[in-house]
């Protein structure tokens, strides 16, 4: 039975890296939301990323990953949406880091910077790790709601 329901889309430069990591998902019986793309042909990687916040926030995917070259342009994309919180990370720690203190429900990834053992590394510890609350809670509401 899954336990989550989880988004993942990517535009031409995250291909390979989106088809490793959804198996990986898939192994480890979560549910998974392909939004595409699947073929190398250059695509536009707001698009992706907008189906991909449009998923988490009418419920039907809990969290996200989004691939591009280099996981910027699509985490600012992503980031558009203010119920999103996008985060590109580079190594377990940013992506830990991302969970405990910014409660991220995207997780993006750079495929020409990072190889497929390291994003796997990311990917397990964004799933593993949960947020810390306390003194992080008003700083991520702030980022939703703005005073």
């Amino acid at each position: 039975m899954p336990t989550e329901t989880i988004a993942i889309a990517c535009d031409h430069g995250g291909v390979e890296l989106k088809a490793l990591l959804k198996a990986d998902l898939e192994s480890q019986d979560y549910e998974v939301l392909d939004l595409g793309t699947d073929t190398d042909t250059s695509v536009d990687y707001p698009d992706f990323a907008y189906a991909l916040t449009s998923a988490i926030t009418s419920g039907k995917a809990s969290r996200g990953i989004l691939i591009c070259g280099t996981g910027i342009g699509i985490s600012i994309a992503a980031n558009r949406h203010p119920d999103i919180r996008a985060a590109v990370v580079h190594d377990g720690l940013s992506a830990r880091l991302s969970r405990e203190h910014n409660n991220a429900n995207v997780l993006c990834l750079g495929a020409r910077l990072i190889g497929p053992e390291v994003a796997r590394d990311c990917l397990d510890i964004f799933l593993k790790t949960g947020f810390e609350g306390g003194r992080h809670s008003t700083r991520v509401e702030k980022l939703t709601h703005p005073r």
